[in-house]
């Protein structure tokens, strides 16, 4: 019996996604009041106009990018701050049981490149991985459809025989919109935020529940 392939998000999936709400929404407007002389007020207002204009796009992932638009090094202060990343609960504890059981394990970010080796650096993980795709490296981001299909050619997998587990819903309808079958989204992916208590995907409350959805997929399976 062939094993599914399991392609997870990084941030808000496997990490908290905590350490990017401080990065982006603290860190960064005192950063930015401070470089361009402006209160805290007016550059939370600037950056909050500068983030709809560009969320779920490859720039709203780009280091480089914000860091030419806001004037500040932006992947420094990152990395300045990266003892403040941190594992989701039962993180290792899912990775160690997909490697052990044989299943493929995939990690799909829009982290941009740098982000990408800075975070698996500070987390010891990238020997879970199998294959390690930043959507800076694919050319789009994962709200569109054009990035699965340029994985899928890059990496061949079997769109029914894999999950693929995002905090976001626009990630996961373009996942959905190329064809992915099993679709998963997380029910808190920041610890300083409360629990979601709807969403349009199957939930884990707790990542290690992914463990017993594949066990049950198994046993039906075998006993089909």
């Amino acid at each position: 019996m062939q094993k599914s392939t399991i392609i997870f998000d990084m941030d808000g999936t496997l990490l908290d996604l905590a350490y990017d709400d401080f990065i982006w929404n603290e860190l960064l407007p005192q950063r930015h009041a401070s470089h361009h002389n402006c209160s805290l007020e007016h550059s939370q207002a600037e950056l909050a106009s500068f983030y709809q204009c560009y969320n779920h796009t490859l720039n709203w992932y780009s280091s480089h990018f914000w860091s030419n638009k806001v004037g500040i090094d932006v992947l420094a202060m990152q990395i300045e701050f990266q003892h403040k990343v941190a594992k989701r609960a039962g993180c290792i504890e899912l990775l160690e049981f997909l490697k052990s059981e044989g299943y493929p394990c995939w990690l799909a970010t829009n982290a941009d490149c740098k982000g990408l080796e800075f975070k698996l650096k500070a987390m010891q993980m990238s020997h879970y991985f199998d294959v390690i795709v930043s959507s800076e490296s694919i050319g789009y981001e994962k709200e569109r459809i054009e990035f699965w299909q340029h994985l899928q050619k890059l990496h061949p997998f079997s769109v029914k025989n894999c999950y693929f587990i995002d905090d976001t819903e626009k990630v996961l309808d373009s996942a959905k919109n190329f064809g992915i079958e099993n679709l998963i989204t997380i029910a808190q992916p920041s610890s300083g935020k409360a629990p979601r208590s709807d969403a349009r995907y199957p939930m884990l409350v707790q990542l290690t529940d992914l463990i017993t959805t594949l066990q049950q997929v198994e046993e039906h399976q075998i006993y089909a």
